[in-house]
């Protein structure tokens, strides 16, 4: 923590001495100092430019009505008026009234909205399955009259029937209607119950928000969320979730897991309705996140049920799902080497799969660490005399810093990794454990650590790149900094992640040297689609020329252009023949075409039933049965193919065979 910053908490320490006999409550008067805290600290932002204002008060109109039902055009106009200034003049002068009048506002719409809801219900209206709503805001306008806002209101509330009855197979549609009136009456007393210092909180908030997506102030109820989840990290469904458009969404699967460990859910499902081992399913739609938490947080070895609504190519599923939670397997979780034997040409190929899910790291002394699994299973792979290996960072969403730029080094003699708020991480071990070819398989969902290891060994000419168009690029460093007993927490971008060859991993994230077609290769992954991403930059190389080695047993071939050229020729031509990787252009195609309508009718499609039988046999799966599937992966297969022919490379006048027949084959 700087001086300055230590000046302003102990000013807020002052603040709170002096009014204690007012009440412990985040206050008026503390919203400055507070902000300037974001500011001395954060890597990009100093000061309160009109823009930032402006974002801001953007991004507090999208707290209070995301989904644009509550809010007309011509109320948006009168909240950036009432606000004009909120920062930089009346918030210095201990003036948050703009804050207020604007809640008080948008009580008012919301209890219109209410008030309409009711008396909708009381028609006992049918779905109306022809009906096509676009949900998503930032395709919408505000409606300018009340006529156009009851009109969005009243489709809006045909698919929120429909979500209800879809959520519930036994719910005839009065109980769904009911459940339905009963949602806009609960949501009209939270909004009714908002303390001024969930109004001030939320300010807080949003003005992080302005800066960038990571920066976010902690009241001290969410301080305290924050602190129990990161307690219970390693225990639960294993999964992490996001609200969109009144969807509770998952947006990652923890390997070792509960729910990753199922096989039936999948990034992007939609939770509708969450219940314990026994009794009545709770309807989480347009229910907020901290309150789905709830419903599914519980202890270990206990049951929670979740209903899913899947939106595929086959249009809209619904099914079950019950998951025990449990704390993360770590024998799932750990760094694990497969062996496969492939032909090229008239040779065959040992090529060696090491999965790492994650960079994990040992919490006491002694503990397993994905550094000391990863050189344990170097080692074993050089007894075997594997020909290539295949590093699959693929579902790897980031970890341990420390683990990751020991990995790096595993693969080069010693130098730099990574560098962040100037400070130069370095992998200081002279041994070189592998200096074999190298292939490094990436997607999207490749984040943080495993950017900063694939990154490192692409700008040492250490390894190909190899999946999806490039990594999810996150690429900035958070700090969380305590207020004091009673005024959260802040939790603030500080600094940037910078690979050796002085990019940053910031939005760009790290492009692949042969890209294959992906799942996940879309526009709803990645750091830039999230509002105000800070741009990528770039500092002086710091490249150590001690990496590298010449001669000898440790001495590895640098991966050029001309190697990368023709491998990448090879690879496209297999993916062409190949009827899986077809099958993903396909669809990804046919995905970009749609408009951005949901058809009400498919929400209440019901899941065949072979569907369901294939979701409980992939759970059932046993673990040889887990890796063949793993195996068979396209992209894996196609790893391993292009691994194969980086052997062939690195012997002195051998050029690349032809293509093995395997790959010409559906499954490469």
């Amino acid at each position: 923590m700087s001086m300055n910053f230590r000046v302003i908490t102990s000013f807020l320490f002052s603040l709170f001495i002096a009014t204690s006999a007012f009440g412990q409550s985040l206050e008026c008067r503390y919203l400055e100092p507070i902000m300037k805290g974001f500011l001395k600290h954060h890597v990009s932002h100093h000061d309160v430019t009109s823009s930032i204002e402006q974002r801001a008060v953007d991004q507090y109109i999208k707290r209070l009505d995301g989904s644009k039902l509550y809010l007309m055009s011509g109320d948006v106009k009168w909240i950036r008026s009432k606000m004009k200034g909120i920062v930089n003049k009346k918030i210095r002068k201990f003036d948050c009234s703009p804050l207020f009048e604007v809640q008080k506002m948008y009580t008012k719409r919301v209890e219109e909205r209410k008030k309409f809801a009711e008396a909708w219900v009381a028609k006992k209206p049918k779905v109306n399955t022809k009906l096509e709503i676009v949900l998503d805001p930032d395709e919408r306008e505000y409606p300018k009259t009340k006529k156009e806002a009851e009109a969005f209101q009243s489709d809006y509330m045909h698919f929120q029937l429909a979500n209800f009855i879809a959520s519930d197979s036994d719910m005839n549609n009065d109980e769904a209607l009911g459940n339905l009136e009963r949602r806009y009456q609960r949501n009209l007393k939270r909004v009714k119950e908002m303390s001024k210092e969930d109004v001030l909180s939320s300010f807080l908030d949003a003005f992080a928000h302005s800066l960038d997506p990571h920066s976010s102030y902690f009241s001290k109820d969410v301080l305290d969320d924050f602190r129990i989840s990161m307690d219970l990290s390693l225990e639960g469904i294993g999964a992490t979730l996001s609200s969109q458009d009144g969807y509770t969404v998952i947006e990652q699967l923890i390997r070792g897991g509960a729910a990753e460990a199922s096989k039936q859910l999948e990034i992007k499902d939609k939770i509708m309705a969450v219940g314990q081992a026994k009794g009545e399913m709770t309807p989480v739609y347009d229910m907020s996140l901290r309150d789905v938490v709830k419903l599914i947080r519980g202890p270990a070895g206990t049951k929670v049920r979740l209903k899913i609504l899947r939106k595929g190519k086959g249009g809209t599923k619904r099914f079950e799902v019950t998951l025990v939670r449990r704390k993360i397997n770590l024998e799932e979780e750990a760094a694990k080497i497969y062996y496969v034997d492939h032909k090229l040409g008239e040779k065959n190929y040992k090529i060696g799969i090491i999965n790492l899910p994650s960079f994990y790291s040992a919490s006491k002394k002694g503990g397993r660490s994905a550094a000391g699994d990863v050189k344990k299973i170097l080692k074993e792979a050089k007894k075997k005399k594997v020909d290539s290996l295949v590093l699959d960072f693929s579902t790897n969403g980031g970890g341990s810093l420390d683990d990751a730029v020991k990995i790096a080094g595993l693969f080069f003699k010693q130098g730099n990794v990574v560098e962040t708020n100037r400070s130069k991480l370095a992998d200081l071990d002279p041994a070189v454990d592998y200096a074999g070819p190298l292939v490094v398989l990436t997607s999207r969902l490749s984040a943080s650590a495993s950017e900063i290891v694939a990154g490192a060994l692409q700008d040492y000419k250490r390894a190909v790149i190899v999946g999806g168009d490039h990594t999810f690029g996150k690429g900035s460093v958070q700090s969380v900094i305590p207020l004091g007993q009673f005024l959260g927490a802040i939790k603030v971008t500080v600094g940037m992640f910078y690979i050796p060859g002085g990019h940053s991993t910031q939005h760009r994230g790290v492009e692949a040297d042969i890209v294959l077609p992906g799942a996940f290769s879309t526009d709803e992954i990645g750091e830039k689609t999230l509002d105000y991403s800070l741009p990528s930059s770039k500092i002086t190389p710091f490249v150590s020329k001690a990496a590298f080695v010449k001669s000898g047993e440790d001495a590895w071939t640098p991966v050029t252009k001309s190697m990368i050229q023709k491998l990448r020729k090879n690879s496209q031509a297999r993916v062409a023949k190949n009827e899986d990787f077809q099958k993903i252009i396909k669809e990804a195609k046919e995905e970009q075409g749609k408009k951005k309508v949901i058809k009400i009718a498919e929400i209440l499609d019901d899941t065949k039933k072979e569907e369901i039988e294939e979701a409980k046999k992939k759970r059932n799966l046993s673990a040889k049965e887990k890796e063949k599937e793993y195996l068979e992966r396209a992209d894996i297969l196609e790893a391993v193919n292009i691994a194969a022919e980086l052997a062939v490379i690195h012997i002195p006048g051998q050029v690349i065979g032809s293509h093995s027949k395997k790959s010409a084959s559906k499954k490469n």
